[in-house]
């Protein structure tokens, strides 16, 4: 074989090992990784339909987050979001929700997921509604119980 048909042999060899990665993201193809993402994106449709039992459907019973502060008065725990969610949801006049996906990481039962958020919202408010357009870099993270994936922090 000349040099030409051994580099060209390599390359298709390392390209068969390349790992596949979930469209549109920099997460590896894994079982764990598909399901985390696909309960990433239930996450989104349940919020574009203001759907608070289907967002609860996929916290875990241990949810914390902290908001990223040490004020203790911001922090949210599963019973926290049962009491406010649906009513929060109620006070919104149309969700339009937008996640990107960059990575996963699985380590034994948790995960973190990097994710990029485009959000448009209308509060409604006594004086109308008001539009409201965040979007950043966040971090969800899960765990996995006997009945798949849940949000333990992030939302």
């Amino acid at each position: 074989m000349t040099l030409r048909r051994h580099a060209a042999a390599l390359l298709v060899l390392l390209a068969a090992c390349a790992p596949d990665f979930i469209p549109g993201t920099e997460a590896p193809d894994t079982a764990d990784n598909r399901a985390i993402y696909e309960v990433i994106r239930s996450y989104v449709a349940a919020m574009q339909r203001r759907d608070a039992p289907a967002v609860l459907a996929l916290v875990a019973p241990d949810y914390f987050d902290t908001a990223g502060t040490p004020d203790p008065t911001d922090d949210v725990d599963r019973a926290t979001l049962e009491r406010t969610l649906p009513a929060d949801l109620a006070r919104v006049a149309a969700v339009k929700l937008e996640l990107a996906v960059k990575k996963i990481e699985v380590q034994g039962a948790q995960a973190k997921a990097e994710v990029f958020y485009d959000l448009y919202y209308r509060v409604n408010t006594p004086s109308g509604g008001v539009p409201k357009r965040p979007s950043d870099v966040h971090q969800m993270t899960f765990e996995k119980l006997a009945s798949g994936w849940k949000i333990s922090s992030g939302l």
